[in-house]
């Protein structure tokens, strides 16, 4: 499901339609470049967050029709302009960026939830501008799928969030089931640990199935390919259950076996409806 440092962006898809990846390439250029400036290399975090400002300053210049200074939002506002796609969206995952660089905690779920909106979800939104299949009930089962993808990543990487000094697990939960950061720290495995994760893997499969009936509607390229996404953030959830819930020793990822049995469950979704 990953791809290099921007997870859940469908870039370079098989499934995606040529005519859409130069757009699509677009959005990715600017999401991970974005994503590097608040998280790669040694920069101050004063450093990073002008550097995130002046990404705003270039969407502002898009929005006033002037050009824009970078050739990463110069190739932007041509996709932008071509499709006629909203700014909100770009703006929302500026804003989760920022976040990155100052905000390691979570104290609450609905927090972690507000982050996922707008560093998940927009990128549902826009490949659905993309594909001009724009609903109110699409775009609310798109961000179920985005932040269900988003949360599972994050329970998939709780080891390497750790190193990055950021625990995305929330804090009330932490405390609910007696679960220390000392114990992250030391990839401790026990039922404390595992009952955590159950909660939390629990949230993510709901979130995900809340949003499976969006692939079924949508026709062509855009339904395979949703298909394919939902379950395979589903079976992550299956191997992080299948290791025992131990994210610490191996990260739990999607092999040559798992991508026959995800064709074969997207080939088989609606199948009893």
């Amino acid at each position: 499901m990953s791809v290099e440092h921007y997870e859940n962006f469908p870039v370079a898809s098989i499934l995606l339609p040529a005519r859409l990846r130069p757009a699509v390439h677009a959005i990715y250029a600017f999401a991970r470049s974005a994503d590097d400036i608040a998280d790669e290399g040694d920069a101050l975090p004063s450093e990073r967050l002008a550097a995130l400002q002046s990404y705003e300053a270039e969407l502002e210049c898009i929005t006033a029709g002037a050009a824009p200074a970078l050739p990463v939002f110069r190739r932007l506002a041509q996709v932008i302009r071509g499709h006629a796609l909203p700014l909100q969206p770009f703006h929302d995952l500026l804003s989760a960026f920022r976040q990155d660089v100052v905000t390691t905690r979570y104290a609450t779920f609905d927090e972690l939830l507000d982050y996922c909106r707008r560093s998940a979800d927009p990128v549902g939104r826009l490949m659905l501008h993309l594909y001009e299949a724009v609903d109110a009930r699409a775009l609310e089962e798109a961000d179920a799928i985005c932040t269900a993808l988003q949360l599972i990543n994050f329970w998939q990487d709780v080891a390497i969030d750790w190193r990055k000094e950021r625990v995305y697990l929330p804090q009330e939960d932490l405390a609910r089931f007696g679960v220390a950061e000392d114990q992250i720290a030391k990839g401790i495995v026990d039922d404390a640990w595992r009952s955590l994760m159950s909660f939390e893997l629990a949230r993510a499969r709901t979130l995900m199935q809340s949003g499976a009936g969006l692939p079924l509607r949508l026709p062509g390229r855009i339904g395979w390919e949703l298909r394919l996404i939902v379950q395979g953030g589903l079976r992550i959830i299956e191997r992080i259950e299948q290791a025992d819930h131990d994210v610490f020793r191996r990260r739990p990822v999607l092999g040559t076996r798992d991508w026959l049995v995800l064709l074969w469950r997207a080939s088989r979704m609606g199948a009893g409806r």
